[in-house]
């Protein structure tokens, strides 16, 4: 983890100029930001304020203390009434360490309790809650039941909002439990009036709106699978992609409007299949476009009858293809099931503390596995999403923050260093927001502290994980002090071993995981599953079997970790995952371009 900036003790507010500084600071400099924290938040402190102060109280720190400071302490309310303090106290655990070793020592039990707690809902129950009897490898949950997840989506009360969306310059739109299950109802019925059949895969290059969730859930529900492409990929990338997974028809909008730019999305679907889309218009009022023989528009596509009984199937069946960038020309498609959700709704409660009523905002689409996993991981812990219908990076998303009484704000770090840079979600209240998080990119420790200041300090939840994973591996949780940029905990329920270059345990390396986990993918359409995570892998006396997952980690105090980017060539861009080779195809194409060859550079 970087160490946070140097600071000018000159640039110290005059109100906290009395802070008496003991020359032997250790615990005693952390009550001192401890008590200066709800004064700075009293007094509307900008953010400069809140670093000013940390950093006259930190600057008798050496530069190892400094580095591994500290941000926020766990309050009052996540010592007693956060979901993971309420279940550890249902077990008699005082310590989320003990929760963790719990969770993962009994993991069939413990993600037997996570399918109660959150109230699962499974058509026929499970024969038992794990079969390992063809090896950790080949693990099944919940084995023999039939469900259909969409039913856990729906079960708050339905005048509760699930949605709140705004596009900008219009008013806030709430959307209730009610109207949203009888939007995905029509969906699914216009999928089979369409003739698609359970077990039909569906593409959707759609940006993250209040017409989107209907759509993803309406085709899981109807039986089908989603098959997640962003809706910034060019036309060969689509194409690709669209012939890897099978799909038979593909969901669009006309048009994509972003930061003032209108981008013509059905265009460029168009060039990448002649498979049936189906259009929906970007200001909610009629098609301006013309369409092609094979395609339909909303208004013609969506069915009046809002009943629909949801297609029960195997938990195991496909609910989803995602795709994850490897290393060579073909992108990994990633297949959820109905349990992958469950994978996502428990790391919302635990490690997030998403709680009924909350609202969750986190920039992102359907393409990423990011935008699944904020529709599971909130109305499965029946709570609201937020959708800001453009680009996240003016003060109108900030705004639309605060009036939508946000409590949980998901961000990239690349966003972050654009609003610290721009000043513009200052004099914003924001008071409002009971944790961050933050995923995608290594963050950076001062734009981290930056951002929990914007809200008065709140803990910032790293979290890291992956596509094959449904969600994280290593994160953190409100129970122990918050980091700038770290993690103070692994994911609930899963386990990992960091091994040095002679696979030998160590604070420093490559990180694998130990499976089995509820979430970790057990089914590739391209790649043969085994060898892409598990073939060659390394063991330890612990950990028999591991999983290959490739992210480069160091413990940097006991319990706390810094992330150390990919130990392949995969780079991140803004929080998706994309090759080196995927970069090479599209340098390739332009006039003049010969050969390229993209290289990753810390």
């Amino acid at each position: 983890m970087s160490q946070l900036d140097p600071i000018d003790p000159n640039k110290v507010p005059a109100a906290f100029a009395h802070l008496t500084i003991p020359r032997h600071p250790t615990d005693m400099s952390a009550d001192l930001w401890r008590a200066a924290i709800p004064i700075l938040r009293a007094q509307n402190a900008s953010p400069s304020d809140f670093r000013a102060v940390w950093g006259n109280i930190s600057k008798v720190f050496d530069v190892a203390q400094a580095s591994a400071a500290p941000l926020w302490f766990p309050d009052d309310d996540a010592l007693r009434l956060s979901n993971l303090a309420r279940w550890m106290a249902e077990l008699g655990l005082r310590d989320s360490v003990l929760f963790h070793r719990w969770s993962e020592q009994n993991r069939a039990e413990f993600w037997g309790q996570a399918a109660r707690r959150l109230g699962i809902i499974f058509d026929k129950p499970a024969s038992a809650f794990l079969d390992i009897s063809r090896g950790l490898e080949h693990a099944v949950w919940f084995p023999g039941s039939r469900m259909n997840i969409v039913n856990s989506c729906f079960q708050a009360p339905a005048e509760q909002t699930a949605l709140i969306s705004q596009t900008p310059g219009q008013p806030i739109v709430r959307t209730t439990y009610g109207e949203l299950r009888q939007q995905t109802n029509q969906v699914s019925n216009s999928i089979r009036r369409g003739g698609w059949k359970p077990g039909d895969r569906l593409a959707v290059v759609l940006p993250m709106t209040a017409s989107s969730v209907p759509i993803y859930l309406g085709i899981i529900q109807a039986g089908c699978a989603v098959v997640s492409i962003a809706d910034s990929f060019a036309p060969e990338e689509i194409a690709n992609r669209l012939r890897i997974a099978e799909a038979k028809a593909v969901f669009t909008y006309d048009r994509l409007v972003r930061a003032g730019k209108s981008l013509p999305l059905y265009e460029r679907v168009c060039q990448s299949t002649e498979l049936p889309i189906i259009v929906l218009p970007v200001d909610r009022q009629q098609l301006q476009i013309d369409l092609r023989a094979q395609d339909v528009a909303w208004a013609d596509f969506l069915d009046a009858n809002t009943a629909f009984e949801p297609e029960s199937a195997d938990a195991q069946s496909a609910i989803n293809v995602l795709f994850s960038s490897g290393t060579t020309g073909d992108p990994k498609a990633i297949v959820w099931n109905h349990l992958t959700a469950l994978k996502c709704a428990i790391d919302g409660y635990i490690h997030q503390d998403l709680r009924a009523g909350d609202v969750a905002v986190w920039p992102t689409n359907l393409g990423w596995m990011m935008g699944p996993w904020l529709i599971f991981a909130t109305l499965i812990n029946r709570g609201t999403i937020g959708l800001y219908e453009d680009a996240p990076i003016g003060a109108e998303f900030g705004r639309f923050v605060q009036d939508a009484g946000v409590r949980m704000l998901g961000v990239v770090p690349t966003i972050v260093k654009a609003w610290r840079a721009a000043r513009c979600m200052e004099g914003l209240d924001w008071k409002g927001i009971h944790v961050f998080s933050s995923t995608g990119e290594s963050s950076h420790p001062e734009d981290m502290f930056y951002l929990s200041s914007l809200a008065g300090i709140r803990p910032i939840i790293e979290y890291c994980g992956g596509t094959e994973i449904g969600g994280g591996y290593i994160t953190s949780t409100i129970l122990k002090p918050n980091y700038a940029a770290a993690f103070n905990a692994p994911a609930v329920g899963l386990d990992f071993a960091i091994l040095d270059s002679e696979n030998r345990p160590a604070d420093e390396g490559e990180l694998f995981l130990v499976p089995p986990s509820v979430g970790l993918s057990n089914e590739l359409l391209n790649r043969d599953h085994h060898q892409t995570y598990y073939a060659n892998t390394p063991s330890t006396p612990d950990h028999p079997v591991l999983r290959r997952h490739g992210d480069h980690f160091r413990q940097i105090a006991p319990g706390v970790y810094s992330a150390g980017g990919r130990v392949d060539d995969t780079m991140n861009l803004g929080g998706i995952k994309i090759s080196s080779a995927e970069l090479e195809r599209v340098c390739n194409r332009v006039t003049g371009v010969k050969e390229t060859a993209a290289v990753a550079l810390a």
